[in-house]
Parts: structure tokens; C-alpha cells; sequence
């Protein structure tokens, strides 16, 4: 997998951020402001991508691609 994976980020109605990694099922995390989401969702990938390589699992080649549309 490249350095660099497409993450979606929600803001909950609680005012916390959650976050998710479209191209590694299960990888999500939380934060209380968007810079400590950004924080914690780089270590949730580094952690994830370091136990697909300690149990031998194929580590996944990006495929989501991510576009901003404006609407009218």
C-alpha cells in the first residue's frame, strides 16, 4: 500500500470527529477535534497495516478514489 490512503471523515452531533479508511475494513477511529482525529486515524492505519504484515495477510492496494463536487 502507498503512504498515503483516502480517509472519510463525520462530525458527530456530539461535536466529536470519527474516521474511517475506505480500503482497510475495520479501520476507524475517533478524536474530539479534527487535528487529534487526523492523529489518531494515522496510528490506527500504521497499527492496522503493521497487523495484516505480522499475521502474513496481504496488505490491500488502494482502489477508493475520493472527488469534491460543488452543488449549484
Amino acid at each position: 500500500m502507498s503512504d498515503v490512503s483516502a480517509i472519510v471523515i463525520e462530525r458527530g452531533d456530539d461535536e466529536s470527529y470519527t474516521a474511517y479508511v475506505p480500503d482497510l475494513s475495520g479501520c476507524v477511529s475517533c478524536g474530539d477535534s479534527p487535528d487529534e482525529l487526523r492523529q489518531n486515524i494515522r496510528e490506527a492505519v500504521a497499527l492496522h497495516l503493521e497487523s495484516l504484515r505480522d499475521h502474513n495477510e496481504a496488505i490491500p492496494q488502494p482502489a477508493t478514489l475520493v472527488e469534491h463536487v460543488q452543488a449549484a
